[in-house]
């Protein structure tokens, strides 16, 4: 597991992953704060490209920082730049999955010019100040209906919405982060708390983590193609979204998953890992 510094000091660990002659694809993982193995081989692409997935500070093997108001997203954009230095890439592709996205979004902004290609998974929509209305939401979760587990997701839902939610409704509730709830994502999702820090995770969206209105007009300078991959069923990054935020970038074009949901490559990875090992060759 490589080591590097970034500029306060902390210790942050990534993990490469797969084969070839490409330098690999920057990887930062969502949660928000979670360490990246949950996002496994991204439905195959180590197959195809290198990966190095960012253990974000203070999560899997990258070290707590001194200062824990670097857990905000902006003030980790630099961990970025500092790993981009470490592998010694004049420029990059950069993938970024739900609140990674974010830091992403950030770290675009700052760097358009670093970036050769910048793969937006079932991002966030936070950094840029969309909002998907409960409205939508309920839409999107509606077509779970039927499902065993969904009058109790439902019902949690509405706790969720009104902030009085307990750790029982976000258990409940966890079958709609997926396309199907099955052995596969049981497993993975029971992976999450010994993955996620909780203490960053409040903090990473801290107010001042974004400045909308300032990020979209900065998002018109990356001349990168840009992908934003999302799954019609996520109620998170909806369809809606995805078309929105590919709007934003002068080369962005959106794609979105039939019966995928917030993880699209558990989901159907021969899809998802077919349109970004596309996207990325």
């Amino acid at each position: 597991m490589p080591i590097f510094s970034a500029p306060d000091g902390t210790a942050l660990a990534f993990h490469l992953a797969g084969s070839g002659a490409e330098p690999p694809v920057v990887c930062l993982p969502g949660g928000p704060m979670r360490a990246g193995a949950y996002l496994g081989d991204l439905g195959g692409l180590t197959t195809r490209r290198r990966t190095a997935v960012l253990d974000l500070r203070g999560t899997g093997g990258s070290a707590e920082p001194a200062d824990v108001a670097t857990y905000r997203c902006d003030h980790q954009i630099e961990d970025v730049e500092a790993l981009r230095k470490h592998l010694g890439l004049e420029r990059f592709d950069l993938l970024g999955h739900s609140a990674g996205a974010s830091l992403a979004v950030r770290y675009a902004a700052r760097y358009p010019g670093r970036l050769s290609r910048l793969a937006l998974i079932a991002p966030s929509p936070r950094a840029v100040g969309f909002d998907v209305p409960s409205a939508e939401r309920r839409r999107i979760m509606a077509r779970r209906a039927g499902a065993p587990w969904f009058a109790a997701a439902a019902a949690a839902y509405e706790s969720i919405a009104a902030k009085t939610a307990t750790s029982t409704d976000w258990a409940a509730f966890a079958p709609l982060y997926y396309g199907r709830w099955d052995a596969a994502a049981r497993q993975h999702q029971a992976g999450e708390p010994g993955q996620r820090n909780g203490a960053a995770a409040r903090i990473y969206n801290a107010t001042g983590a974004f400045e909308p209105e300032t990020t979209r007009a900065a998002l018109g300078a990356v001349t990168a193609p840009v992908l934003v991959l999302a799954g019609e069923l996520d109620w998170i990054a909806s369809p809606a979204v995805a078309d929105r935020f590919a709007a934003l970038f002068p080369d962005g074009r959106a794609v979105v998953l039939p019966g995928a949901a917030h993880y699209p490559w558990l989901d159907d990875a021969p899809a998802f890992g077919s349109a970004l090992g596309a996207f990325l060759a």
